[in-house]
């Protein structure tokens, strides 16, 4: 890269920096209490042949109920998440849980090699380094083959991945659709640099379905459980994927061809996008996305009743922990009330600013009783919750503005005890790793550090 380029992307980055302070000041997330939604108590539950009868969904919920009976999620809350979500509970799904990138691209690697018809992929970063090259290389051969491949990359996520990696993909006849593109001039409507595509998602065919925190790059090529030990400036990242296989991954192609058509994207080879799906396991799950679109973050909504209804425990695994008031409060209300909430958040991040601005509020959410782990030895980029150990959600959701009302994001809410025990076994795997921040220790932190992070708090609104 030239130096001329390199200035070129440097100084971008200042102005779009400016640009995202000025615009940043005139969003909020709009809040839909779970106090004052009306709870219905209907909850739809599909399978492979659409929507189920009442009498069958209601004993479904009366299954779960009594499977698990320390718990209100099947009662209150999730008739609230019926209320605010665009996507059904479906049943019959197998999901798979995949730990750090060697494990996902390896899941990733072999879906695609095996695909018969088409791939789409909505990615935030795609980097041209030897894991972006490899999925490049992939990607070519299958659309050589006759698969169609279609990709939505984020301008501003990608923005120092050259031009020439994209050039070609496009020769090789794949689909690729720049979101939201950081250069105004090649807008075709309302330019806003703040909305932003931060979604990891794979989908195979019509039938496999990969989502989660990791992105395409390099820096996912290790590990985090291992035993050799990492440089400060060479961490590995500690992340979490799903693979989930079933009528579900129909709601995942419906986001994917929303975001498409969203862009105005080219129109899309024919292909049989929407396949007849069976029943591949008992995992019940909902795809949940947010949009800036939208009046109201549905992702913010149901995090906060999932909260304010949990009964015995919290389990939040977060890379970017800088909440709002409401999530704030909830938490604390939560451990106040006699819950068990665990907050696993990085030692460091990416970022010494929204590191500080994390930090910002251990003060108060330990005071309130809730106890606060700290990975150590990695990059913690996951996000995860578990609630009461029967409800769950991984995917490309911070705990930040940002995330909740200008992103585009893409969860999966998973119910199932089975799945819902490997979440809280790697919850604790990585307790094992992990610090534990004590109030009285960390009110013997310097004067400096207290005031870095009221400085850093002062911009978290903008974070």
């Amino acid at each position: 890269m030239n130096i001329k380029k390199i200035f070129i992307i440097n100084s971008a980055k200042i102005v779009l920096s400016l640009w995202i302070v000025l615009l940043l000041g005139c969003e909020s997330i709009p809040v839909i209490s779970p106090q004052l939604a009306s709870h219905s108590n209907s909850v739809r539950f599909e399978s492979i042949y659409g929507p189920l009868t009442p009498k069958q969904s209601e004993e479904i919920l009366n299954k779960l109920k009594s499977n698990n009976p320390e718990t209100i999620i099947f009662g209150k809350h999730l008739s609230f998440e019926e209320e605010v979500s665009d996507h059904p509970l479906v049943i019959g799904n197998k999901v798979e849980l995949l730990v750090d990138g060697p494990a996902t691209y390896s899941s990733m690697t072999e879906a695609i090699e095996n695909a018969k018809d088409h791939i789409n992929i909505e990615i935030y970063n795609i980097d041209d380094d030897e894991v972006g090259r490899h999925f490049a290389e992939l990607l070519i051969n299958k659309q050589r083959s006759g698969v169609q491949v279609n990709i939505i990359y984020d301008s501003f996520g990608s923005m120092n991945t050259p031009e020439a990696f994209f050039k070609q993909l496009k020769e090789s006849d794949i689909n690729v659709l720049e979101y939201n593109p950081i250069n105004p001039l090649v807008v075709s409507r309302g330019w806003n640099i703040n909305r932003r595509d931060h979604r990891k998602l794979l989908i195979v065919d019509g039938r496999i379905s990969f989502l989660g925190g990791i992105n395409i790059s390099s820096v996912y090529s290790s590990g985090s459980f291992g035993k050799s030990k990492s440089s400060k400036n060479n961490q590995p990242w500690r992340d979490t994927h799903l693979r989930i296989t079933g009528p579900v991954v129909r709601e995942f192609q419906k986001l994917f061809m929303s975001s498409w058509f969203e862009q105005k994207g080219e129109t899309l080879v024919s292909k049989n996008y929407y396949p007849h799906l069976v029943s591949e396991g008992d995992e019940i799950v909902r795809a949940i996305s947010s949009t800036p679109d939208k009046f109201y973050s549905q992702i913010h909504s149901i995090l906060l009743s999932v909260i304010h209804n949990a009964k015995s425990t919290i389990l939040l695994t977060n890379a970017y922990f800088v909440p709002d008031l409401h999530l704030l409060n909830a938490l604390k209300d939560a451990a106040q009330r006699g819950v068990d909430v665990r907050l696993l958040l990085p030692e460091k991040t990416d970022s010494i600013i929204v590191s500080y601005a994390i930090r910002s509020y251990y003060d108060e959410l330990l005071n309130a009783g809730v106890k606060i782990y700290t990975r150590q030895d990695a990059l913690l980029h996951a996000k995860t919750v578990l609630v009461d150990g029967v409800w769950s959600t991984i995917g490309s959701t911070n705990f930040d503005r940002r995330s909740l009302r200008l992103n585009h994001e893409l969860n999966a809410i998973i119910i199932g005890e089975d799945f819902c025990t490997q979440m809280n076994s790697l919850f604790n795997k990585d307790l094992k790793f992990s610090k534990l921040i004590t109030l009285e220790e960390w009110r013997e932190r310097s004067a400096g550090a207290r005031l870095k992070e009221k400085m850093a708090r002062l911009w978290a609104q903008w974070l």
